[in-house]
């Protein structure tokens, strides 16, 4: 009634179509051959290696081009130009002797205004 004919607790996974029942995985033979098995290699020595090198080149590609490319990212809404060309502002109208603020943005002598009615 559903229950398998095989030892208490174990479960027997279907296998893909077309796979032959004797024929062991590739992946399952390396990890036999080498219990540390990362993937890279089915030889130890080379797995080892290769793991090393991508993983210390993925962590220096990251930092490095990551650190970069932070270090170089534009001005984002301009702040630091609005902040450099304000303090030039004040310091142009210091040394002429001017307000540093004034009510009218243009001079009023310079506009061209309609008549009044």
């Amino acid at each position: 009634r559903g229950r398998s004919a095989g030892p208490t607790g174990t479960l027997a996974l279907p296998r893909p179509l077309g796979a032959d029942p004797h024929e062991e995985e590739p992946m399952l033979a390396a990890q036999r051959k080498n219990p540390d098995y990362h993937g890279f290699s089915a030889e130890p020595d080379v797995d080892v290696l290769n793991m090393r090198m991508v993983f210390f080149c993925g962590v220096s590609v990251a930092i490095v081009l990551g650190s970069v490319f932070l270090a170089y990212l534009p001005d984002y809404g301009l702040t630091q130009w609005a902040r450099r060309e304000a303090e030039i502002q004040v310091r142009e109208r210091e040394r002429l002797g001017l307000p540093l603020l004034t009510s009218n943005y243009y001079d009023p002598a310079r506009l061209s205004l309609p008549p009044p009615e």
